[in-house]
């Protein structure tokens, strides 16, 4: 970093990846603005800069060494921080630069045997909560929101018609006859959940799992009001109280097929028909003088968009549903949750895979909602909307939400 670009950063403050502080502070306070950092997307501290920008300059001896140090015996995992020293920003005071990038673990600060903590928000570390925890661990694949058991739910609340059709058509597997829930069946039954992690294995209640309760269960409301997705169609290119329709899609993503075909849809059925009855069909001449149909927007397309949302969206997130939203010149699919593991949507562009929630995309992709190469996106997204009107889809990270935009030529 030159001198210029440190005094730029200086000037613009303390924001959510720069932090100032005197080179006095002891460890505890250095570990836990490194924690902060690695555990949200990295940051630098400035060290030798009081908090309005006034620059105070370094005192402490062997700076580096104590730092590596403190990087060393006061943080879990380790981190290794870039470290490098301005020299005479103003007139006979030198600054430090301590920068870590985000951390591919959860770091805590250790001290007297005990961990804590830390994440950035805005311009404060600060300990973090239960619930951003549970997210961090998930966000870095070390925690499984969707093989957790949901309390209140058991075998009872499953619809076993479609745990019959998914085991028996889709995996081509014996399942235990009879009926599910008396005697030596049920036992059976409990077995196979437990071994499929749809159900938890626990002596005293047995509950469902999350991703059991989202495929298989009747009403997944019940226990998780974030399943589901919110469908609107507006009139004009803006959201409007005045749609032309309002829906709210509810209960399991699988569809239960009989001999005939679909007999129940699932969520994904249901949002597809809601995108049919709201959008046109074009009528044109093609070769040969031939009428031919055209929907507003490729079902191929919009199915993979609303797999997706469904499978990779954050449940931890309990106060929103997936949005299908319908506008005269686009059609939007929001998720909740920010990308998992790395993921961005220039590499989702690229074909990079990376799942948040495994076991439901193992299981829909069982039933052929998705690819097994796992090429939606450039595949069914990109190349139907090129080949559909020529238009480029929209993929958009904002905060806590990922939308997916499809245009309307």
């Amino acid at each position: 970093m030159t001198k210029t670009e440190l005094l730029e950063l200086i000037k613009n403050g303390e924001n959510s990846g720069v932090e100032f502080k005197r080179d006095t502070i002891d460890n505890r306070a250095m570990a836990k603005e490194l924690v902060a950092f690695a555990n949200h997307f990295g940051g630098r501290v400035i060290l030798g800069v009081d908090d309005d920008g006034s620059i105070a300059g370094l005192t402490r001896e062997r700076l580096e060494e104590w730092i590596m140090t403190v990087c060393r015996d006061k943080i879990r995992p380790e981190l290794i921080p870039f470290f490098e020293i301005i020299r005479d920003v103003e007139p006979g005071k030198d600054i430090a630069v301590v920068q870590v990038d985000r951390g591919w673990a959860v770091h805590h600060m250790w001290h007297n045997n005990h961990r804590t903590y830390y994440i950035r928000v805005g311009t404060l570390s600060r300990e973090a909560s239960a619930e951003e925890l549970e997210r961090l661990f998930q966000q870095r694949g070390a925690f499984r929101l969707e093989v957790r058991g949901v309390s209140g739910s058991s075998m009872a609340d499953f619809d076993y018609r479609r745990l019959r059709d998914y085991f028996e058509r889709v995996r081509q597997q014996a399942v235990p006859p009879g009926e599910p829930l008396l005697g030596d069946i049920k036992n059976q039954w409990c077995t196979l959940l437990v071994n499929t992690e749809f159900l938890i294995e626990d002596v005293d209640c047995r509950p469902a799992t999350v991703a059991g309760l989202l495929l298989f269960c009747a009403n997944p409301n019940r226990f998780l009001p974030q399943a589901g997705i919110d469908a609107v169609a507006y009139p004009g290119k803006e959201k409007d109280y005045a749609a032309k329709e309002r829906l709210s899609i509810r209960g399991p993503m699988t569809a239960l097929l009989g001999d005939e075909g679909i007999v129940e849809n699932g969520l994904v059925e249901q949002a597809v028909e809601f995108v049919r009855r709201n959008t046109g069909v074009a009528s044109s001449l093609a070769a040969g003088a031939r009428l031919e149909q055209k929907w507003t927007y490729p079902e191929e397309a919009v199915r993979e968009a609303i797999v997706n949302a469904l499978v990779h969206r954050d449940y931890l997130l309990s106060g929103t549903t997936v949005e299908l939203s319908i506008y005269e010149d686009r059609l939007e699919v929001i998720s909740p949750g920010r990308l998992p593991n790395g993921i961005t949507p220039q590499r989702m562009l690229t074909g990079c895979r990376a799942a948040r929630n495994q076991l439901l995309k193992d299981v829909m992709r069982d039933y052929g909602y998705l690819e097994h190469m796992g090429m939606g996106v450039p595949r069914k997204i990109v190349k139907e909307m090129q080949k559909h009107n020529g238009t480029a889809p929209d993929l958009i990270e904002d905060g806590e939400l990922f939308t997916v935009r499809l245009w309307k030529k």
